[in-house]
Formats: structure tokens, C-alpha cells, sequence
């Protein structure tokens, strides 16, 4: 009994070792997070002064190549998705060790601070160049089609919760359905509030042709339209951020892991999708060509 007890008190301060390492880890990773968005704030006060949102390069009016602060964040985004899963890999394997619950809840709150960088570097990009973000060249032609305003549409992440996150109490099934209500409906209006200003922006570009005084008054006001669609970003992404925060209050430590590593399945699965369509075997004619 006495060398059982004192075993156990080994594990527990090796166990509380290793929870302090993860601390001081996640400390690090968060103080990272704010350079690197600091240097691509830099980055894109640095852009704005040059000029290259201006639209003065290219033979279209338009820059030829993707502009330095887009690069950046395409890069960052690489990165942050090799670092996210390597994250998962060790939240998935946590789950399938008996591990003390304070050990799984800091592979949460890391994984929870990496989703919270992707945020903070989204809303860079879009103050940055919105057009950019909204057209998703920065992610896998899969995902680029199930894009929602630069990211997941959240109800989505409710329909994955729901549907491998078990056994949910009745309470917080509850408490996820009314969430989903709430959240589809401002997904809604957020999709007419877009739709709305991509149909102002139609119409403007659609004028007869003027003279030059008279359109470049059109210009200005398409423009003007073109930057309220980051608010729109902003908004969406207030909506990520809320199901993510959500969803981990309303479901326990081992439920929150398995959600978040459902969510990384889901779209490595769609990254995956992408590599092999268009590694798949192509004939050189289509029937009847």
C-alpha cells in the first residue's frame, strides 16, 4: 500500500510537470501569435503607404502578383495549418490515453488559442485587402467552395458536434439546438447583408458608360461598399468565435477534445479531397470531343 501510495504520488508530480511545461508552452505560443500579427499589421500599414493596394500595377489597373501582405498571410496560413495539426495529432492521441483531466484541458486551450491566431489573422487580411479573403485562394479548391465570408459557416460546426460528439446529456443537446437557432439566423441575415452590397456593387459597375469626373465618382462609391463588406468578415467571424467558446462551455474537457479534433478531420478531409481531384487520372478527350 505504502509504495502504491508513493508511485502515485510519483505520477502526480511528474503529471503536474508536464501540465507546466504545456502552460509555459501555451504562454509562448499566445506571446508568438501577437508578433507575428503585429508584424503583419506592420506589413500592411507598410503595403497601404506604398501603394500597392492602389491598383497601380498590372496592365489591368490591378497588381499582377499577389500583393506582399497576401503572401504573407498565405504563408502564415500554411503555417498555421502544419502547427494545428501537429497539435491535433497529439490532442487525438491524448484522448486515447488515460491522461489526467488537466493535462487533455491544456491540449484544449492550445488547440482553442491556435483557432483564436486564425481569427486574429483573418481580420488583419481583411482590413488589408477583404477581396482576397473572400475569394479563398488561400485555401484547397474543396474548401474554397464551402466557404462562408473568409471561414466555416458555424452551423456547420454544429451539425459535426451533433453528430460525433456523444453521448451529449439532454441539457446540452438542448442548450446546442438553441444555439444552432440562434446562429443560423444571424447567418442568415449576414448572407443577405453581403448579397445586398454584392448586387449595389453589380449595379454600380453596370452604369452607362459617363465621362471621367462622373466615373471615378462611381468608383469611389463602389469602393466604399467594397470596405463595408469587412465589416461583414468582422461579423462572421465574431460568429467562429462564438461557437467555438460555446460549444466549450456547454460540453465537458474529453467532448471538447473530440469535437475540435472532428472539426481538424473535416477539413483535412477536404484538403485531402483537393490533392487527390486533381491528382486523379485524366483523359486527354471528353466523350464527343
Amino acid at each position: 500500500m505504502f509504495f502504491k501510495t508513493l508511485r502515485r504520488l510519483a505520477q502526480n508530480r511528474e503529471a503536474a510537470r508536464k501540465s507546466r511545461l504545456r502552460k509555459k508552452a501555451y504562454i509562448q505560443q499566445l506571446e508568438t501569435s501577437r508578433i507575428r500579427l503585429s508584424q503583419l499589421e506592420q506589413q500592411v500599414q507598410t503595403a497601404r503607404v506604398q501603394g500597392v493596394f492602389s491598383g497601380a500595377g498590372g496592365q489591368l489597373g490591378f497588381p499582377s502578383v499577389p500583393s506582399p501582405v497576401a503572401a504573407m498571410f498565405d504563408l502564415e496560413y500554411g503555417r498555421w495549418i502544419e502547427e494545428h495539426s501537429k497539435l491535433m495529432f497529439q490532442l487525438r492521441a491524448a484522448l486515447n490515453e488515460p491522461l489526467m483531466n488537466d493535462q487533455l484541458h491544456g491540449f484544449v486551450n492550445a488547440a482553442m488559442a491556435q483557432h483564436e491566431e486564425l481569427l486574429n489573422l483573418k481580420g488583419a487580411m481583411a482590413r488589408a485587402d477583404v477581396f482576397h479573403l473572400l475569394s479563398g485562394v488561400w485555401a484547397s479548391p474543396a474548401e474554397r467552395c464551402f466557404l462562408w465570408l473568409g471561414g466555416f459557416r458555424p452551423s456547420e460546426i454544429i451539425k459535426l458536434t451533433l453528430k460525433h460528439v456523444e453521448p451529449l446529456s439532454e441539457g446540452q443537446v438542448l442548450g446546442i439546438y438553441n444555439l444552432q437557432q440562434s446562429l443560423q439566423e444571424r447567418e442568415e441575415a449576414l448572407s443577405k447583408g453581403i448579397e445586398a452590397i454584392q448586387h449595389t456593387i453589380s449595379d454600380i459597375m453596370a452604369s452607362p458608360d459617363v465621362g471621367p469626373p462622373t466615373f471615378m465618382g462611381h468608383i469611389s462609391l463602389a469602393m466604399n461598399k467594397a470596405a463595408s463588406m469587412e465589416d461583414f468578415v468582422s461579423q462572421a467571424d465574431g460568429l467562429r468565435q462564438q461557437i467555438l467558446h460555446k460549444l466549450h462551455e456547454i460540453l465537458t474537457t474529453q467532448q471538447a477534445a473530440r469535437c475540435l479534433v472532428t472539426i481538424a478531420d473535416y477539413f483535412h478531409r477536404l484538403r485531402a479531397l483537393s490533392t487527390l481531384w486533381v491528382a486523379r487520372p485524366r483523359q486527354e478527350d471528353g466523350p464527343g470531343l
